[in-house]
């Protein structure tokens, strides 16, 4: 197949700080992190001229030469076309994400549509390429946050790794707890299983997951939990809750008996400059969220 020619890249104000790889999996997100380290070390890719490595950080007005690509390089299909994402876009460049149930955070094998490849094609002419900070599972619906500059991007990593970016989630379970009562999760979680049907489970050798659930409200036979997240294993809140025989509405995967969707919704997000964005599930029926719930 044909390859595109040589180009040449101007590193704009808003990418300033960043590493190189990111930079370009940023402009080219068709294309996998592991396609830029190779490139990059083989020194295919240059910096104002010079070789460079994954993760030296770049500078307003560099030069990047990108060498030529091939199609078969993408990682997936292209998002062009891909829906539009319901966001909006704080002063300080924070994007804040209403991500729908189905909708995977990022791309994957089987599936190139994805929060990040919406972001992508929504900002493709923009001189930053946002991609989510945080992930959220494809059948969990809920907020996610993005930067529309490095330094917005920065700033939310900074505050996810110090463990100031406070995290709530509603879920319905299929079993009858006391309103107001609490439950502390504290489990080490591991993935077990073949390629492709893994699960995770709690185990002594995994990973510390830590967790807190408030019993809102009961009705006919199942619960609707406000749960505080301290950790972010993968599948956590679903594991914590079904290992003990509470598992989340429509999670069939860890042993729902109620039949999809799957009723776990990130519902709050509370930064630590004051800032809190909340949005409420739109479940109905018998799943309806009220405020007044959530206020007890």
């Amino acid at each position: 197949m044909d390859k595109t020619p040589v180009q040449h890249l101007t590193v704009s104000p808003e990418e300033a700080g960043q590493k190189l790889s990111r930079l370009l999996e940023r402009r080219f997100p068709g294309l996998p992190g592991s396609f830029w380290m190779r490139v990059i070390r083989t020194g295919q890719v240059r910096l104002d001229g010079k070789r460079a490595k994954p993760f030296d950080r770049v500078a307003a007005g560099q030069d990047i030469r990108v060498p030529p690509l091939r199609p078969e390089d993408a990682a997936g299909p292209s998002p062009a076309g891909s829906p539009r994402l319901d966001l909006r876009q704080e002063p300080d460049g924070l994007l804040v994400i209403r991500k729908p149930a189905g909708l995977p955070t990022q791309p994957g094998s089987g599936h190139g549509d994805s929060v990040q490849a919406r972001l992508a094609a929504l900002f493709s002419t923009a001189p930053f390429t946002p991609a989510p900070a945080h992930r959220l599972d494809k059948d969990t619906s809920g907020l996610i946050l993005a930067g529309a500059t490095y330094q917005a991007t920065r700033a939310l990593h900074d505050w996810i790794a110090q463990g100031a970016l406070t995290k709530r989630y509603l879920a319905w379970i299929d079993a009858a707890l006391a309103p107001g009562s609490v439950l502390d999760l504290h489990d080490t979680l591991a993935k077990s299983g073949p390629s492709g049907q893994e699960r995770m489970q709690p185990t002594p050798d995994g990973k510390p997951a830590r967790a807190r659930a408030r019993c809102l409200a009961t009705r006919a036979g199942r619960s609707l939990l406000e749960l505080e997240l301290f950790t972010g294993r993968t599948h956590q809140l679903r594991v914590q809750l079904a290992s003990r025989n509470l598992p989340i509405a429509g999670d069939r995967k860890y042993g729902a008996t109620t039949p999809g969707p799957m009723r776990l919704h990130a519902w709050r997000l509370a930064l630590p400059d004051g800032r809190v964005f909340t949005w409420l599930p739109d479940w109905d029926g018998e799943f309806r969220v009220e405020e007044a719930e959530l206020e007890r």
